[in-house]
């Protein structure tokens, strides 16, 4: 005879115990937190196209130039835990609204940077800023929707918001430049931060943790000088190979992620408490939202240089082209919502999207050098696939923690899925470029076994026919080493498809009931 408390445990993942209902107020109050997501994740493409006239305006270095690109996302990266365990202590409102403040500052700063100094000053400040609003969103979702249906489709709109960000970016960005001098990039930020700082106190909750203990200042450096090096040298290699230069700081990262990990264990009161970690089906929540953004991520490294470099488009056709594949992830995040709630267990909603990701990878390995919208096409079910994983995964992270942990809970997650992006790009870039150098012939110059893009500039000062067939075996190798990458991130994401079904199938989420503490309106 079955154990009826079996069956109740079996069906405490479909059917999680409900808080009350969200009405129009917080559903209006998702859409305030909407904007100030999208500027952020806009952010770290929006000087695409605006690079050349900043270029020709403040005259940077090449390293400096580099630095006005790369500041922000570092910086980013580097302090979303520092922000998410701040805004577990002094409120998840007041740290939104100060990063708002802190955000639309810094981005007036870059609009009328008058030196290349001062606009990589401005981004590293565009960074602290985004670094609060990012996991205070996340957590602040986890406060205004205690019924976790309701939940999960908000989470399923925040991750969409997010990642089509990154793809409006530089679109946004080219239709700027093309009007506007290049400081109206950072101008369109302050509309939504002026927005959201007059009516987020009146619209949003704030929540805090009541009982958050003395915060760890030592942990913050720590944490920094974890993630920081590790991003610095994976986003390098794909481009540069596995150069010591970039190997040492991936090296001394993660000595000091050793050294963070013990001080969360032993500090008294740790900035990432271990505890979050032993609540069944946040590190699976972690690591599998990792391995999206590893699939995510190493597939938009070859799309992106494929439309611009092998089918000729131009920079801004290439990211009109890019937004298509967008479209499609508005669609997965709420099935597979709907899918969990009709008890669909989340073990195979999850794995399944993981499938999805690797079929779309399975497409990339078709493709030919002019095969469009077959790329586009594989682009978006990737996208699909990981959209359905990563929106189900946060949604299984916020559940299995108290509402007083959710800016913590976030701001790990968000750092995992920056480690997740930055491993993707360096692991399959480095064997797309293994291939794409094995592959370009041995009578090729020097400097065009070294890049597609190279190559198309070396080609470009050669005698028409030579030219040309330097051009068509360059786009050829680097279609070869996009295929081959596409392989191994197919095997990479059908192993984590395994992984989910297996690490997810036991876990059964009882969230904790709703107290005064976690919803606080004012």
């Amino acid at each position: 005879m079955t154990n009826p408390t079996n069956l109740a445990s079996a069906d405490a993942d479909r059917a999680p115990s409900a808080g009350p209902r969200a009405g129009r107020r917080e559903w209006t109050a998702l859409g305030v937190l909407m904007l100030p997501l999208l500027l952020v994740s806009m952010d770290v493409s929006v000087l695409y196209f605006a690079i050349p006239q900043i270029s020709a305006d403040l005259e940077p270095t090449g390293t400096q130039q580099l630095w006005i690109f790369d500041m922000y996302a570092f910086v980013l990266a580097g302090l979303l835990m520092t922000m998410g365990s701040l805004g577990d202590r002094i409120g998840r409102r007041k740290l939104l609204l100060i990063g708002a403040g802190a955000f639309g500052a810094a981005s007036l700063l870059a609009a009328y940077a008058n030196s290349a100094e001062t606009l990589i000053a401005a981004r590293a400040l565009l960074g602290i800023g985004g670094a609060t609003l990012m996991p205070s969103t996340l957590a602040m979702i986890r406060t205004l929707f205690t019924d976790p249906a309701q939940r999960s489709t908000a989470i399923g709109m925040w991750s969409g918001v997010m990642t089509a960000g990154v793809a409006l970016g530089s679109v946004m960005s080219g239709v700027l430049v093309e009007h506007f001098w290049w400081g109206s990039v950072f101008l369109v930020n302050l509309p939504a931060m002026a927005l959201l700082l007059l009516i987020g106190p009146f619209l949003l909750p704030e929540s805090r943790n009541p009982a958050p203990g003395r915060f760890d200042l030592l942990s913050v450096p720590l944490s920094m000088a974890a993630v920081l090096p590790v991003i610095y040298g994976l986003k390098e290699i794909p481009s540069e190979g596995w150069n010591v230069r970039y190997v040492v700081p991936v090296t001394v990262g993660l000595l000091f992620a050793a050294l963070f990990v013990h001080r969360q264990r032993t500090a008294e009161s740790p900035m990432i408490p271990p505890a979050l970690f032993r609540g069944r089906g946040f590190a699976p929540a972690v690591s599998l939202n990792l391995l999206s953004s590893f699939g995510m991520m190493g597939s938009a490294f070859f799309t992106t240089q494929y439309l611009q470099s092998v089918l000729g488009k131009s920079s801004m056709e290439a990211a009109l082209w890019g937004l298509l594949p967008t479209v499609l992830v508005g669609v997965a995040a709420p099935v597979a919502a709907h899918l969990v709630q009709r008890g669909v267990h989340r073990a195979y909603v999850v794995s399944g999207g993981f499938v999805l990701a690797a079929c779309g990878y399975g497409m990339l390995t078709a493709a030919g050098t002019d095969s469009m919208w077959l790329v586009l096409g594989g682009a978006g079910v990737i996208a699909s696939g990981i959209v359905t994983v990563m929106s189900q995964m946060m949604d299984l992270a916020l559940g299995t923690v108290a509402a007083e942990k959710a800016g913590t809970a976030s701001s790990v997650l968000e750092t995992g899925a920056e480690f997740g992006g930055a491993l993707g790009m360096a692991l399959l870039g480095s064997i797309g470029t293994a291939v794409y150098r094995h592959e370009v012939p041995d009578s090729a110059p020097a400097a065009a076994h070294e890049t597609l893009g190279a190559a198309l500039a070396e080609a470009a000062r050669m005698p028409s026919r030579a030219g040309d067939a330097l051009t068509a075996a360059a786009r050829e190798a680097f279609t070869s080493g996009m295929q081959a990458a596409a392989v191994a991130g197919a095997l990479l994401l059908l192993g984590a498809a395994v992984l989910a079904t297996v690490s997810l199938r036991q876990v059964h989420v009882r969230e904790p009931k709703p107290t005064e503490q976690d919803k606080v309106c004012v």
